[in-house]
């Protein structure tokens, strides 16, 4: 497994959401404060707030995203047009693994309900879909980082 992947896996079942675990484990690559990706990013886990809209595998590597571009290009005009292409091509890679960016579909559960959320549990749906959507994520960015350094 991808080392990116393997620091993911270990900070989500630490207790860290989805979206924190794929934004801190590049926080050695792109040089940011963990503390600080932590606070920003720990709404986004469960879909967003747990509202299971976006996958928060996903918004977490959309913040990657981000940050990688920023790294490369100093104005925002450039940063934003760079971030918009990779998330693109992002959202298409993802969908051809999954069908969907949303985590309720990738779940198949709801789990704002006790019930729902017990269903996941009792079926390692977190092991089971969260884990692999966040590998996949990491690959994914990589995959397209190392596409824009050739």
């Amino acid at each position: 497994m991808e080392p990116n992947a393997e620091k993911a896996i270990s900070l989500f079942k630490a207790g860290y959401n989805c979206a924190q675990s794929v934004l801190i484990s590049f926080k050695e690559d792109l040089g940011f404060d963990e503390n600080l990706a932590s606070c920003i990013s720990v709404g986004f886990g469960g879909g967003m707030g747990r509202l299971q809209e976006k996958c928060g595998a996903v918004t977490g590597a959309f913040m990657v995203i981000g940050l990688y571009s920023s790294k490369l290009y100093e104005d925002n005009l450039s940063r934003k047009n760079h971030s918009y292409a990779l998330i693109q091509q992002f959202d298409q890679k993802f969908r051809e693994i999954y069908q969907t960016t949303q985590c309720s579909e990738l779940l198949q559960c709801d789990l704002r309900s006790d019930d729902g959320h017990a269903y996941a549990v009792e079926n390692k749906l977190f092991e089971k879909v969260c884990q692999k959507c966040i590998a996949d994520a990491i690959g994914i960015v990589k995959e397209l980082a190392d596409i824009n350094h050739q």
